[in-house]
């Protein structure tokens, strides 16, 4: 498996540029599906057009990694031309992040942006059952302790809210799709293939999915009104949020880990808390204080180091064969 080493204040400015883009993007999405004056513009072109960026930024990022042109032309033929086994195991998590993307759009139509921002953290336990199976890695007991936290801290949030039921069902069904997630990272982590390639290739797949998503979806609407329909200044701004968003997501996912990638999720709560007081006129109640509080108390509790067992029970292995020694 490919290792590459990158330095911490590397990993917390990506951690800590992602929180913020989070924060931001929910709150502004939930902006314009809400409160912003006009004609409502259709949220799947907002997400085929994200696609579109992101692909367009990830052959930037593949030229200065290159170096040249000729480097860039042979670096796309040999990994999206000549590699369709590679493109066809990257349309598996565009698929999947294409089909939750559009339900962020469904769900903060309907939710409030801290609400949803508490639920969505749901799928952090799922992502570390994941990270368990599928990388064969080992989470310590705290860490454990901190997930199952973390979820009693969202079923607080989610305890009044009545009309917020009829979305959490998708929400609860992006929790199932964040499985893919892992194998995302799974697919970055077991290859020496270029960050921005793998974008680039999943992109591709995410473009022609979005697109069969806004044919199927709006395509009416759209061939009469126009794909642009409704879009205003606060629409780009979600547009380019996303965008941002899922590029950072990808190096996170790339250097850290999707566990990590959830909890820096999760600190964009207290962000999207205060703007929701602030914008939407969010009444904090005890239960929603005490959910929150405990999330962010999980977030601290996962990112203590994992206790080394091992050194542990040697030491009372030789504390044992010492006493026997002295009995003796």
């Amino acid at each position: 498996m490919a290792v590459e080493n990158v330095s911490v204040v590397f990993k917390l400015y990506c951690l800590t540029v992602m929180t913020l883009v989070a924060a931001t993007y929910t709150v502004a999405l939930r902006y314009t599906r809400t409160i912003s004056s006009g004609d409502l513009y259709f949220s799947t072109t907002a997400v085929c057009l994200t696609e579109v960026i992101k692909l367009i930024l990830s052959l930037g990022m593949l030229a200065k990694e290159t170096g040249s042109l000729p480097r860039l032309k042979n670096a796309i033929q040999e990994h999206v031309f000549f590699s369709p086994k590679e493109l066809l195991k990257l349309s598996v998590p565009s698929i999947v992040y294409a089909v939750q993307n559009n339900m962020a759009f469904v769900a903060l139509s309907n939710l409030d942006a801290a609400v949803y921002q508490v639920t969505y953290q749901l799928k952090i336990p799922c992502t570390a059952l994941c990270t368990v199976l599928m990388l064969n890695r080992s989470l310590g007991w705290l860490q454990w302790f901190s997930v199952f936290m973390l979820c009693g801290g969202v079923t607080l949030v989610q305890w009044k809210p009545a009309e917020a039921t009829k979305v959490q069902h998708k929400l609860s069904e992006a929790d199932l799709l964040y499985i893919f997630c892992v194998y995302f990272e799974k697919v970055l982590k077991s290859s020496d293939t270029s960050l921005w390639v793998r974008n680039i290739q999943m992109y591709l797949s995410g473009i022609v999915v979005t697109l069969i998503g806004v044919y199927v979806t709006d395509g009416e609407k759209v061939l009469e009104k126009g794909f642009f329909f409704g879009y205003t200044p606060w629409v780009c701004f979600v547009v380019f949020l996303a965008s941002v968003g899922g590029l950072y997501t990808s190096v996170v996912v790339k250097y850290t880990d999707n566990i990590m990638k959830g909890f820096s999720a999760a600190a964009a709560i207290v962000l999207s808390t205060v703007a929701s007081v602030i914008l939407f006129g969010l009444q904090i109640t005890i239960t929603f204080s005490s959910g929150a509080l405990l999330v962010c108390i999980s977030i601290y509790l996962y990112g203590l180091p994992k206790q080394d067992t091992s050194k542990v029970g040697r030491q009372d292995t030789d504390r044992e064969s010492k006493q026997k020694l002295i009995t003796v």
